[in-house]
C-alpha cells in the first residue's frame, strides 16, 4: 500500500482499506480494456475516523460512523473511475433500508442512485455535488459514486454503524443501471430490465437537518440528534419525499 495514502485526522495517522481493480471486475463497462489492465489501486476508504476520544464516544453512543473516502482521478478504459456500488439492508421489518449522507470535501462527485421494485429498476437519479455540498442517499436506493474530473475527489459520510453494505446486486447486474463514459455519454446497462431515464436532482443542503454550505458536517458530532434519520428512517418520510422531489430538479451535468 502506498504510504502517501495515509490520512492525518485528529492528530492520528490512519491507513485505508484499498479498493483495487481486481475487486471490481464484475462491474466494469469496458471489458476489452479490462483484459489487459493492471491490478491498480482505485480508491481509499478510511473507516470510523474521529477527532478525539470524546467524539468517538459520542459517535458510538449514537450508533453512527464517520468515514472518509478518496478517489483519485483515473479512467477505467472508456469509463470514469467509480466506486463498486452497494445497497444497504432493511432495518428489521420497517420496509426501509438504512440511509446515508455524503459531503464533498474536495473535487466533484456524481452520485448515481437507483431503486429496484419487483426485480425491475423503478427509479434512477443522478446528483452532481461539489465541495461543500451534502447528498442524502434515501432508504431503498443503492448508489455508486463517480469521479468525473481530472482532480482528486475526497468525500465524507455519516452512516449507521448497525449494518454491513450489500455489494452482490451490483456484481450480479454487471454494475449500475448506467455507465458514465469519459466522452460524456451515459450508457444504459443492458443487463438491467426496463431502465428508466435518469432524473437529475440537486444536492440536499438542508439546514433543517443541520447542514450549512461551507461548514463540514463532521461538526454534527456536537448535535447527533440531527443525524437520527440514519438509524430511524421509518420516522422521516417527510425528508425522503423532499430529497426525491422533482422540485429539486437539476439540469444534466456538463463535463
Amino acid at each position: 500500500m502506498n504510504p502517501t495514502r495515509t490520512l492525518e485526522f485528529g492528530g492520528k495517522t490512519i491507513s485505508p482499506s484499498v479498493r483495487r481493480l481486481s475487486d471490481m471486475t464484475d462491474v466494469i463497462y469496458d471489458i476489452e480494456w479490462l483484459k489487459n489492465a493492471p491490478d491498480m489501486e482505485l480508491y481509499y476508504m478510511y473507516r470510523d475516523v474521529h477527532m478525539s476520544r470524546q467524539d468517538h464516544s459520542i459517535i458510538l453512543d449514537n450508533g453512527l460512523r464517520y468515514d472518509i473516502t478518496v478517489i483519485p482521478p483515473a479512467r477505467l478504459g472508456s469509463e470514469f473511475i467509480k466506486t463498486a456500488g452497494h445497497y444497504h439492508p432493511y432495518k428489521g421489518d420497517t420496509g426501509y433500508t438504512f440511509p446515508e449522507v455524503y459531503e464533498v470535501l474536495k473535487g466533484k462527485a456524481h452520485y448515481l442512485l437507483q431503486k429496484c421494485e419487483g426485480g425491475r429498476m423503478a427509479d434512477v437519479v443522478m446528483i452532481e455535488a461539489v465541495e461543500g455540498d451534502k447528498v442524502i442517499i434515501p432508504p431503498n436506493y443503492g448508489h455508486v459514486t463517480i469521479n468525473p474530473s481530472n482532480k482528486e475527489l475526497k468525500m465524507a459520510n455519516w452512516v449507521s454503524r448497525n449494518f454491513e453494505s450489500i455489494y452482490e446486486p451490483y456484481k450480479k447486474c454487471g454494475g449500475a443501471a448506467y455507465y458514465e463514459l469519459t466522452d460524456g455519454r451515459l450508457i444504459k446497462n443492458a443487463r438491467c430490465d426496463q431502465v428508466p431515464e435518469i432524473r437529475y436532482l440537486k444536492p440536499t443542503n438542508y439546514s433543517k437537518v443541520g447542514f450549512a454550505k461551507g461548514k463540514e458536517m463532521y461538526g454534527l458530532v456536537r448535535d447527533p440528534g440531527k443525524l437520527e434519520y440514519l438509524n430511524y428512517p421509518e420516522k422521516y418520510d417527510w425528508l425522503w419525499e423532499e430529497v426525491l422531489s422533482d422540485k429539486n430538479r437539476a439540469e444534466p451535468p456538463m463535463l
